[in-house]
């Protein structure tokens, strides 16, 4: 049984399941969402909790012997396993298979790990206990849903914002949640202070907020294949800023390129982008970068990026006069898109 997060309180109320997967790639989501579990469970007399951090090495003899040697007078229990991996060897999928053959009332699997793809959920293992587990998947808060998430967490904090610290502060967190709740728990200081809810305006925050953006060369991609050329070039004036060295950037930009490369053959061929978007398996939350990207280039474009990023290459080590920065900023823009005539110096 897959859900979302938002469906986990009343799931926890409704079922009799005795193992909860929560799964994904934003921390604070998944801690959340195991809180919730937790809390719940606990109001449900699951006094006892036991955690066990699955590493590599990890020898699951450890969770076997736990749960198979509970006396008749034991409390109910909940094992909380923190995968730190996705990908699941034999054993682990032997100890999760066993435990639910215990199948007992007073035993609760809750179980989070990076996200599962689509793959591991078809496949025969998966398929044989899916009816028996609730996977929850949590999925990143993308850039378009951002604003709306904060303003639903500042709300209920007590803190309405308007519309100019709203985005100013989805500006300062973009691509961080923990860091978006550090801040608002700043604010909620602020709120605190006269004991009611507060209106918050550009000025207050920006005399609350701390600079949080935290961005990389992926969201570099990312921003770039969408084609906007204003957000791209602002992260890569961060990255310089942090002292990014500019060969890790152009590593991910020519890698991503190569990728790229079937699939703009594919659409060059006839195929259709949604297409070619399934049948490559691109994950669900690059989706709309990928077929932005696959609507504007061909097979031409790409090449052309590909050798002015060998330009670049010997300009980062030195064996050209050209300023890598300003070639990178080029390399960017041409890649959301714009058209842009320069030439790379190589001596």
């Amino acid at each position: 049984m897959k859900i979302k997060p938002e469906q986990l309180a009343s799931v926890l109320r409704s079922e009799d399941k005795s193992l909860y997967w929560i799964t994904g790639d934003e921390p604070l989501l998944v801690e959340e969402s195991a809180s919730l579990a937790y809390k719940r469970l606990k109001e449900a007399n699951f006094t006892e909790r036991e955690i066990f951090d699955v590493e590599r090495g990890f020898k699951w003899e450890q969770f076997n012997h736990a749960v198979n040697n509970l006396s008749l007078f034991s409390e109910r229990k909940i094992f909380d396993v923190r995968l730190q991996s996705s990908k699941l060897d034999q054993d682990t999928k032997e100890a999760i298979k066993t435990f639910l053959k215990v199948n007992s009332p007073d035993l609760i699997l809750l179980i989070r790990s990076p996200k599962l793809e689509s793959t591991q959920l078809n496949s025969k293992w998966f398929k044989e206990i899916i009816s028996q587990i609730v996977i929850v998947q949590i999925w990143p808060v993308g850039r378009e849903n951002l604003s709306s998430w904060l303003s639903q967490r500042l709300i209920k904090e007590g803190i309405n914002p308007d519309i100019e610290a709203l985005r100013l502060l989805t500006d300062k967190v973009e691509g961080n949640l923990l860091a978006a709740i550090q801040e608002i728990e700043k604010l909620k200081l602020l709120a605190n202070k006269q004991g009611q809810a507060i209106n918050l305006d550009a000025n207050t925050a920006m005399q609350v907020i701390a600079d949080s953006s935290r961005y990389n060369a992926y969201n570099l991609i990312d921003s770039a294949l969408l084609g906007d050329s204003v957000r791209s070039l602002k992260i890569l004036t961060s990255l310089k800023a942090d002292g990014t060295y500019p060969l890790i950037i152009l590593g991910a930009i020519t890698r991503e390129l190569r990728i790229l490369l079937p699939l703009v053959k594919e659409k060059d061929m006839g195929k259709t982008i949604d297409g070619i978007i399934e049948s490559n398996r691109v994950w669900f939350n690059r989706k709309k970068a990928v077929g932005s990207l696959l609507q504007r280039c061909t097979t031409q474009h790409l090449w052309k990026m590909l050798v002015r990023s060998q330009k670049i290459d010997q300009a980062i080590k030195g064996a050209s006069s050209s300023n890598p920065w300003d070639e990178l900023n080029f390399l960017i823009l041409e890649l959301c898109g714009k058209n842009i005539s320069y030439q790379t110096n190589v001596s």
